[in-house]
């Protein structure tokens, strides 16, 4: 672990996992023009060193930097013992790392499925454990939990994808509602399709995912700005982007067996 040095702000920290590319390196961004201090967690140490320089020289926060890797059992439990032995409470805190993978159900290998369960699922939930206590106990806390639109409706060609983002926001929803009256609030963001990394991975197996129309792919910095902000307002969801709200608004209202084939529909043409 490495620490950045800077004075401490009022705000406190914002522990974002994720942060080395994408939507996640988009939120610890927008925090740190925000005045929070960061813990930034991610697996490529060398992108999260660079990055924090960057936004400690910038907004005059401090910035630990965490490589590990979530998806291993224990490791969320190890990170908070060991911000609490540097006495580093956790204001905030951001899952936003998660993996996908694209493709016919029975043509994605095991290992592959699992580290989709192992990361968006238990990875999840395991710093969800670890670190709400303490904000509950100490009266005040935000977390902001990275789904996506395709929590809303089976997505075949995202089957295991989509599945472990329905669990992320079924738990948001429940947990929003749980913790309430407490000082903590939960969020779950719901980003359509965005440009990072991820989509550049997928498209380079699918090619038709590169043939997307610009109005279907969103900027990760405009997600980050709406997650901030409804993290900070304690909405139980957020989902940026209108065709993205209209699509979500539309699968809560329609019949689920309808959902379903138009979800097929869409997913046979993506392959």
């Amino acid at each position: 672990m490495k620490r950045t040095s800077k004075a401490t702000n009022s705000h406190g920290s914002a522990l974002i996992t994720g942060a080395s590319s994408g939507i996640g390196e988009a939120l610890a961004q927008r925090f740190a023009a925000a005045g929070f201090d960061l813990v930034i967690v991610a697996r490529n140490q060398a992108k999260l060193q660079v990055l924090s320089k960057q936004m400690a020289d910038q907004h005059g926060i401090s910035v630990k930097v965490v490589s590990a890797d979530l998806a291993q059992p224990g490791a969320a439990t190890r990170l908070h013992s060991e911000l609490a032995r540097q006495k580093c409470p956790v204001n905030v805190l951001v899952n936003c790392a998660g993996v996908l993978e694209q493709g016919l159900f029975t043509a994605i290998d095991a290992p592959s499925h699992q580290q989709i369960i192992d990361l968006n699922i238990s990875g999840l939930t395991a710093m969800l454990h670890a670190f709400l206590p303490g904000m509950v106990t100490r009266g005040q806390g935000r977390v902001l939990n990275v789904a996506s639109v395709a929590a809303f409706q089976p997505v075949p060609s995202l089957a295991s994808y989509a599945a472990s983002k329905a669990y992320v926001l079924s738990l948001s929803e429940s947990l929003a509602e749980e913790l309430r009256g407490t000082g903590v609030t939960v969020t779950a963001l719901c980003p359509g399709i965005t440009a990072t990394a991820m989509l550049a991975q997928a498209a380079g197996s699918n090619g038709k995912l590169g043939e997307l129309p610009d109005f279907l792919v969103g900027d990760a910095g405009q997600v980050a700005d709406n997650g901030f902000a409804a993290c900070m307002r304690g909405d139980a969801i957020c989902v940026p982007g209108m065709v993205n709200s209209v699509a979500m608004v539309a699968s809560r209202a329609t019949p689920k067996w309808l959902v379903r084939r138009l979800g097929g529909l869409l997913g046979r043409k993506a392959m």
